[in-house]
């Protein structure tokens, strides 16, 4: 299944508590589970003022329901084309 990356614009996320981000998955999540196996949540990255997701997903136009069904944006959406890290240069 493709892998995408969703940037989110979410002035103040980095203030956000663990109880916020608690709830944010819970919303998510439950999103998730109305969309099927079509899609998958594999972890986020909090910025300042954004969120980074990381998805597997079956294409983008799944991806941008879930953003719908949730209520998060979905300002980018990017499909991974490749993963390296410092062991691909061995």
């Amino acid at each position: 299944m493709p892998k995408y990356v969703i940037e989110r614009e979410i002035p103040g996320a980095g203030k956000m508590t663990p109880s916020d981000l608690k709830a944010a998955a819970q919303k998510s999540c439950a999103a998730l589970e109305k969309l099927g196996t079509d899609i998958q949540w594999v972890h986020s990255y909090v910025t300042a003022d954004r969120i980074y997701c990381v998805y597997n997903a079956a294409n983008e136009e799944i991806v941008t329901k879930h953003a719908n069904a949730s209520g998060f944006p979905a300002n980018r959406i990017s499909q991974v084309f490749a993963i390296f890290d410092p062991t691909t240069s061995e």
